[in-house]
């Protein structure tokens, strides 16, 4: 994303900026578990950067974080009225994540998929309290300052936020090696339409949830089961099939879906299946046990900014 440059009396207003825009913009993904949203909201927040004079702002870095955080609930607030009418089930959309947040339990903890998910749930103030406190270890009193409330009420909204949190997340204890042990023979199984290896690969009450968001074929309901969950799986990794759920009719399906690829989403080892260079799905398994428990399947077009095929090498 490229900046307006600023007035001439704020020579070093991009530089303050520029140094900062990896924290607002996992500050914004973590409030909207969208990174289209979230690139939208600190292009606004290096607008009202501008315009306050930053030679002017004693602490450019707690301004940009108020400012960033408070657009995010705001934004927040009316995508939550139009996922009401969204097609199917709703997703958050995955992100390329670096070795050093995979690395980072806590991190990569607050930016996973079941993480995002479970967020979705709280109301926007709850949710920007957990991801302040929890994710960026943010002090209730400066917590307090940016969301504009006293300090008891952040304190009352933080514990409402992480009894629920604790309440609805699922308990997935496999570790990063483990994970990509079991994505990998998860994506052999199907590469290789071996039934009997992929029902290893499962766990017993396996649910598969596919966001196509109407705009490519998948599943408008979550599949639960081993054998079915197996099933749709290798159906669609045939030619046909695969040519019928990306509604594309081509005989090149099947080899960019042999070449798919295990890279870093959401902090998780994670599976992205290119067409014709593009990524057009990612595949994000929660694993505990050995086995996959969950599978979140995102293919909805507009929900795949944040994987760049040429990250994915």
């Amino acid at each position: 994303m490229t900046y307006s440059l600023p007035p001439a009396d704020e020579p070093d207003a991009t530089c303050v900026f520029g140094e900062r825009r990896d924290l607002l913009i996992g500050v914004a993904y973590r409030v909207l578990g969208s990174v289209t949203d979230a690139e939208d909201v600190v292009q606004e927040a290096w607008l009202r950067w501008v315009n306050a004079r930053p030679s002017e702002v004693a602490d450019p870095q707690a301004f940009l974080v108020r400012v960033t955080t408070r657009l995010a609930i705001d934004r927040l607030r009316r995508v939550k009225a139009r996922r009401e009418s969204y097609v199917g089930p709703w997703l958050p959309e995955p992100l390329i994540t670096s070795r050093d947040v995979a690395e980072d339990a806590e991190m990569a903890e607050t930016v996973s998929m079941a993480m995002l998910i479970v967020l979705d749930t709280l109301s926007p103030l709850e949710r920007a309290v957990f991801v302040l406190r929890e994710a960026f270890a943010m002090p209730y009193a400066e917590i307090a300052e940016v969301l504009g409330r006293s300090e008891p009420a952040v304190r009352q909204l933080a514990r409402r936020a992480r009894d629920h949190v604790r309440e609805r997340s699922p308990r997935f204890d496999a570790d990063q090696a483990t994970r990509r042990q079991v994505t990998e023979r998860f994506l052999e199984a199907i590469t290789n339409g071996d039934l009997n290896a992929l029902m290893e690969a499962l766990a017993p009450g396996v649910t598969l949830v596919a966001d196509g968001g109407g705009r490519v074929l998948a599943p408008r309901r979550p599949i639960h089961g081993a054998d079915k969950v197996a099933r749709f799986l290798l159906s669609i990794s045939t030619e046909e099939r695969v040519a019928k759920f990306l509604e594309a009719v081509t005989t090149e399906l099947l080899p960019d879906l042999l070449c798919a690829r295990i890279v870093r989403v959401n902090g998780e080892p994670s599976i992205v299946v290119p067409y014709e260079g593009i990524p057009v799905t990612t595949i994000v398994l929660d694993v505990a046990d050995g086995v996959v428990q969950t599978i979140n399947l995102v293919a909805n077009p507009d929900k795949l900014s944040g994987i760049s095929e040429s990250e994915t090498h």
